[in-house]
């Protein structure tokens, strides 16, 4: 897989998704208060890859709800103690000013009273809790995420973690590789046998050890953002898509991405997806995993 920094690409931007798909539900959608975006843009300006549509939420909001997308779900993560209770705050108003919009709330693992946030963003009314191994720097199997697991399994909400390796970034404060595996989600999906658990870029560079694990574990789901998009090289992540196809859902990582915004969905629909696989892809599978309509 490419090492960051990374180039835009220059292709053009749809103007809507087209009529003959089903349903759409973009399941990875950032939403940051302005001074994070600015922050996060800074970060990927430098160590990334080049932002096309630097929007704002409600910019964000507004661009993929106008251009046909039924839902957003609307995910932060906490960048240092402290932050957290600020962020879902946040998205909880959003959500409720925006009936489309599903918003989880986030945690740092470890932080001081992490069990007070996690409570009071479930009584905000998120709908799960986000958390990213390489920004908040911990293992998807250490004892800290372990308790935000079992806080969600107790309050029947999913967790999506960015657990993959890749893309990986020497900027981070922590080695990904030493911290990430399949292995270890492995046993989380072991120990916390009712905790929904997505992990999002179909667990990016250990394609085959997910494709085995979504075979395995009935409590593991797997978003697609970015890598069916065409934008990472030596990847080979179709047959993914095949192995448990109820259990994989679609999603961009837009505003954050170096290409147009409609890339990775007219790649799935060239695929020649089955009608029942691709409703599943494009929205069942996330209305069903997060509870919604």
């Amino acid at each position: 897989m490419n090492h960051l920094p990374l180039p835009a690409l220059d292709d053009l931007d749809g103007e809507r998704l087209p009529d003959a798909l089903p349903p759409v539900v973009d399941a990875h959608v950032h939403l940051f208060p302005d001074r994070v975006f600015d922050a996060v843009w800074r970060w990927f300006d430098e160590h990334g890859w080049p932002i096309r549509h630097k929007l704002h939420t409600p910019g964000v909001v507004d661009f993929l709800l106008s251009r046909g997308v039924s839902r957003i779900v609307a995910l932060a993560y906490a960048h240092k103690p402290g932050m957290a209770r600020a962020l879902n705050r946040y998205l909880a108003e959003i959500q409720a000013r925006e009936p489309r919009v599903v918003a989880l709330g986030t945690v740092l693992p470890g932080e001081e009273g992490a069990a007070d946030v996690l409570a009071e963003a479930f009584a905000l009314g998120l709908r799960g809790i986000k958390l990213h191994c390489h920004v908040q720097a911990f293992a998807p199997d250490a004892d800290a995420a372990r308790a935000v697991y079992a806080a969600c399994e107790a309050a029947g909400k999913p967790v999506i973690v960015h657990a993959g390796r890749a893309p990986a970034s020497p900027a981070y404060k922590c080695d990904v590789h030493a911290l990430c595996s399949a292995a270890a989600v492995e046993r989380v999906l072991r120990d916390h046998p009712k905790l929904r658990l997505c992990v999002p870029h179909l667990g990016a560079d250990e394609l085959d050890a997910y494709e085995r694990l979504v075979t395995r574990h009935d409590n593991l789901w797997l978003d697609t953002t970015m890598i069916l998009a065409g934008y990472f090289r030596d990847l080979e992540p179709e047959r993914v898509l095949h192995a448990r196809p109820d259990r994989v859902m679609y999603g961009t990582d837009f505003p954050n991405v170096p290409y147009a915004w409609d890339r990775e969905i007219k790649r799935i629909a060239a695929m020649g997806l089955g009608e029942e696989q691709l409703a599943m892809l494009l929205g069942g599978t996330a209305t069903a995993f997060y509870g919604v309509r």
